[in-house]
């Protein structure tokens, strides 16, 4: 499966991972960068990131994990290659630092993810059916939405909350039904917030043992 590629714009750059498809081991991603600003930029210093490091992260060389490029005038486009260990799917983002009128800035992407051939499904979304904003004692309830990748069976999905002062607890765990290519399925849990601050929601999929999937959310409990 080939997936559409997309080239996305924040300022000063143009930019594209490619490819957002791959095989697990040992692979190569691929960022495009235009210059699509009026300054020429020097000094453009390329790291690539990943959200989940578990799944897929850059091999660090000796020279780092990043690409120096001299210089990059308007309209000017260079690709940066960067050599991952893929394991499962998972978000990256690049990071920029260069200097434009002679002052160093700072840039960050936007997450792209990317997907590993072989997995069985997903978590697509993970919602917290509440304003962001609750109140402590009130019952809320959290909804993941599990979509299938290929015709699968015998998937586990676990619901965890991170509480304000740092307790990590168990709110569900279930087994989910047949998915077929493409289907989707919602699952959700409850949870009652007791102490003042901010939750952090987790939901897992598990194919056995090996978890394929995560996303977060949280939401801010005070007093009533």
């Amino acid at each position: 499966m080939v997936a559409e590629m997309l080239r996305r714009i924040k300022y000063p750059f143009e930019y594209e991972f490619n490819p957002t498809d791959m095989d697990k081991g040992k692979q190569w991603l691929t960022l495009t960068l235009k210059n699509i600003g009026r300054k020429t930029l020097k000094r453009v210093d390329v790291e690539l990131h990943s959200l989940d490091t578990f799944y897929l992260f850059p091999f660090i060389f000796p020279s780092g994990i990043g690409h120096y490029i001299r210089e990059l005038k308007p309209n000017e486009e260079r690709e940066v290659a960067f050599q991952v260990n893929a394991n499962g799917s998972a978000d990256v983002y690049a990071t920029i630092r260069a200097r434009k009128n002679g002052e160093y800035f700072w840039w960050e992407s936007g997450w792209t993810h990317i997907a590993v051939s072989e997995e069985k499904a997903e978590i697509g979304r993970l919602l917290v059916l509440s304003h962001p904003y609750t109140t402590i004692g009130k019952t809320i309830s959290v909804e993941a939405t599990i979509k299938g990748l290929r015709k699968v069976t015998g998937l586990k999905l676990e619901f965890w909350v991170e509480t304000p002062s740092g307790n990590f607890e168990e709110q569900a765990i279930m087994d989910l039904k047949e998915l077929s290519v493409g289907e989707e399925a919602r699952y959700s849990a409850e949870f009652t917030p007791n102490e003042t601050g901010w939750y952090t929601i987790y939901a897992y999929l598990f194919d056995g043992y090996r978890r394929i999937s995560r996303k977060t959310d949280s939401i801010y409990a005070q007093k009533p």
